[in-house]
């Protein structure tokens, strides 16, 4: 018994129907036959997309995956094949990747869309040639290529969005003058393109985080040479006690702080090597009375250049030093020497430089604009600021600098600081300020403190300041100096 015929199907609208029309009178069997071969093209695509997203997810190399990508694009829009174009970082277009399904030449479409993408770039040089704004559009590109191929070869082109930013295209071509760009090939492509887009995106991020790491090394190689060339430990100078301690905001910072023995007499060379073999710091015998500078300087600015400023400054200062000139002399000379090269990098050194002479308990001092440190002396309970004019090291060639002594007596205590923590700035904007910072050096003082608990003790004031588990924006550099009572 024959089965009764289907009734008369209009005739679709819908644009995915890329089967056609159904007959006017289809038999179930036929129906059938047509379900399955739509589930098998169905299961088919899904397939290809999977094994697309497998090679994103595997593969480590961008150019392996963008192999498969015209391939991918041609097979699932059923195309006779695919191409895939991606602008350089100047928006010139360049031809990566072309594919053509089996019995199909390339060569004559590859000559074609190269051609193309050559004269696009031709006319952007020309644009900017003649200063006229151009930027490379998908159809200014789209028309190129169907002008340059052949006639009755038919092309579509899909963008790869990278960020809202277009990257490239990918294209199919047909000769099939039947073939139809419908709303389900389109989708079908742009999700080719989409992970061609994560591909690119992963590709780099990956680049800028082997980059980062790159530059984190060399950061951690950086950070670890300016700790070995700041002082690992304070020098043990007759009748003096010293604390010092740098806190940088980034891993390499611009705050300098020194201890230079100011000549390599033979009593020093004996005392250094005493302490070498004494199995006790402190001991009496193992303490140098020749004099010793104690230095303290600020680079303007922050992070690696101005810790190889402070690098610089550094060596240059330890050599004019054994010219064994008084302090406003050292000043003048190191910033004749320096100039130049801080003129060309647009920065500035603040610079305290002092001079203590255990035999006479007399401070030497010079200052370039840096900020003066604080004498708290015993006897009068009195704080005083060690200042001299002078100007800020690599601000002009011929500055001059300024001499000036003090006698420091048993108890006297000198803080040697940077402005990274008079600048410390708390959550609601206020300064930390000098007054702070003089208060609370006092208060320790007062109490006895010797330098390492002053030292402490300042860090967790202005730590408190600040505010709990916040940073400071600024190296803080403190020196305590302070003469022994007996």
């Amino acid at each position: 018994m024959t089965a009764a015929p289907l009734p008369r199907q209009q005739p679709s609208q819908d644009p995915d129907d890329e089967a056609g029309l159904l007959p006017e009178a289809t038999p179930v069997s036929a129906l059938k036959e047509l379900v399955a071969r739509l589930h098998r093209e169905q299961n088919k695509v899904q397939n290809l997309l999977s094994s697309l997203g497998f090679a994103l997810r595997s593969f480590n190399n961008l150019n392996q995956f963008l192999e498969l990508v015209p391939l991918m694009a041609a097979r699932v829009t059923d195309a006779d094949g695919g191409a895939l174009i991606l602008f350089k970082s100047d928006g010139q277009p360049s031809l990566e990747q072309i594919h053509c399904q089996e019995g199909y030449a390339c060569s004559e479409i590859r000559q074609a869309l190269e051609r193309a993408t050559r004269q696009e770039t031709i006319a952007k040089q020309s644009d900017r040639a003649d200063s006229i704004p151009h930027s490379i559009s998908s159809l200014t590109l789209d028309e190129r290529l169907k002008n340059s191929l052949e006639e009755g070869v038919r092309l579509f082109g899909t963008p790869i969005l990278v960020k809202s930013q277009e990257r490239g295209r990918i294209y199919v071509f047909n000769r099939d003058t039947d073939y139809v760009w419908t709303a389900t090939r389109q989708r079908l492509v742009q999700l080719v393109a989409d992970q061609t887009a994560v591909a690119i995106a992963n590709h780099e991020l990956t680049n800028e985080l082997r980059q980062k790491e790159r530059l984190d090394r060399e950061l951690e190689i950086a950070s670890e040479i300016q700790v070995h060339l700041l002082p690992s430990q304070c020098p043990e100078i007759q009748g003096v006690e010293l604390a010092a301690d740098c806190q940088t905001a980034n891993r390499v910072g611009g705050d300098y702080y020194d201890f230079i023995p100011t000549h390599t007499d033979r009593e020093a060379i004996e005392a250094r090597s005493r302490a070498r073999r004494s199995p006790s710091r402190g001991d009496p015998q193992t303490m140098t009375s020749a004099p010793w500078s104690i230095v303290i300087g600020d680079v303007m600015g922050k992070g690696v250049p101005a810790g190889l400023i402070m690098t610089m400054t550094r060596g240059m200062l330890r050599a004019e030093v054994l010219n064994r000139h008084s302090p406003a002399r050292i000043l003048q000379h190191l910033n004749r020497v320096m100039y130049a090269d801080l003129e060309n990098s647009h920065r500035f050194v603040t610079l305290f430089y002092s001079e203590y002479d255990p035999k006479t308990r007399i401070l030497s001092y010079s200052n370039a604009a840096h900020n003066p440190p604080l004498l708290w002396q015993a006897a009068t309970d009195r704080l005083t600021r060690l200042d001299t004019w002078g100007m800020l090291v690599g601000l002009e060639a011929d500055s001059e600098y300024e001499d000036a002594h003090i006698k420091l007596e048993p108890g006297d205590t000198v803080l040697y600081y940077t402005d990274g923590f008079t600048d410390a700035v708390n959550r609601s904007g206020d300064r930390f300020d000098e007054e702070n910072l003089a208060n609370a050096f006092c208060w320790a003082t007062r109490q006895g403190y010797r330098p390492a608990a002053i030292l402490d003790y300042l860090f967790d004031r202005v730590q408190q300041f600040i505010g709990s588990g916040d940073r400071n924006g600024d190296d803080m550099t403190l020196v305590v100096m302070q003469l022994k009572l007996s």
